[in-house]
């Protein structure tokens, strides 16, 4: 098995459930209210570490309680926690998320807090990490000059590299040469692409721009609709798997389908198996509430 390095931001995750998801000025009752583990880098490294993948994680937390929340469950799941950061003058991150319990919609605010402070310095400390794994993970939930540094050490080292582009925000156009795998769903490729991707042609569209501005392999999830995957020699649409029981939270569903598809690559799964694999976990994970809770371990996913 190749090990995985994820390079992230970890956050507690504080759901607040109801009915709907408030608009502007409206005040709601909700149905529950649950703190739990959060962030995209980390609920990727606990999907991926859940599996029984190889895991480093490479974030910075603060020394509170959310802090031993995380290194609790990093302990717990099998994570390597020696590439974790600790900063005693910060706050570690937090994440407000507001569930649609009906649909399991939701819409997030992201304070990074000491994430928020990572530099290339702490990559540089914790390059062993990189060099040292042959898949590396990361979002854009980080300062992305930083994200930048650290995806090109990791190309640089000989890393397949997997750039979930979440949340969305600007990419140098260089970088886009450096990923090996490109990750947008449905909303992130049309806000790189400034038009809408939601037909098949716009979906296919879509893909060919993402491949000539130098992506290896694009990767767009549709949610429901499954996921399109093309290169330079194929592609192809993967339905969504079908699920048994009812979707209650898709809060988490994209970070379970990263991860599970890097461990599924670290197993070397040619590429449409990693992909279905990939997909029953992330759907898997809309059967539960929460995010990092929420990510099934492998029993769970072949039993399903």
């Amino acid at each position: 098995m190749k090990s995985i390095c994820v390079f992230g931001v970890f956050v507690a995750d504080l759901c607040f459930v109801a009915n709907a998801i408030p608009e502007k000025g409206q005040t709601i009752l909700g149905n529950k209210h649950i703190v739990g583990p959060g962030g995209k880098g980390s609920n990727q490294a606990i999907a991926a570490a859940r599996l029984g993948g190889q895991v480093n994680f490479i974030t910075k937390i603060g020394n509170d309680q959310n802090a031993k929340m995380a290194l609790n469950l990093y302990k717990e799941v099998g994570i390597n926690r020696d590439s974790i950061i600790q900063d005693e003058n910060q706050l570690t991150g937090v994440a407000g998320i507001m569930i649609n319990e009906k649909t399991g919609d939701n819409a997030i605010n992201i304070v990074p807090g000491a994430a928020g402070s990572l530099t290339n310095k702490d990559i540089d400390k914790n390059l062993s990490f990189i060099n040292n794994s042959e898949i590396f993970l990361t979002q854009l939930e980080t300062p992305y000059e930083v994200t930048s540094y650290a995806l090109n050490k990791a190309k640089e080292s000989g890393s397949t590299t997997i750039f979930n582009p979440a949340p969305a925000s600007n990419i140098n156009e260089s970088d886009f040469k450096r990923m090996d795998y490109f990750t947008p769903n449905e909303t992130e490729a049309s806000f790189y692409l400034k038009k809408n991707v939601e037909t098949k042609i716009e979906i296919e569209e879509a893909a060919k721009t993402f491949l000539n501005k130098g992506v290896k392999n694009i990767v767009i999830t549709l949610g429901s609709k499954g996921v399109y995957f093309a290169n330079s020699s194929e592609s192809y649409f993967i339905d969504a798997f079908n699920l048994k029981d009812k979707v209650v939270d898709t809060t988490g569903a994209g970070d379970a389908f990263n991860g599970a598809f890097a461990y599924a690559l670290s197993k070397n799964h040619e590429d449409k198996d990693a992909l279905k694999f990939a997909n029953k976990v992330a759907g898997i994970s809309t059967t539960r509430v929460g995010a990092a809770n929420a990510m099934p371990n492998l029993d769970e996913v072949e039993l399903y």
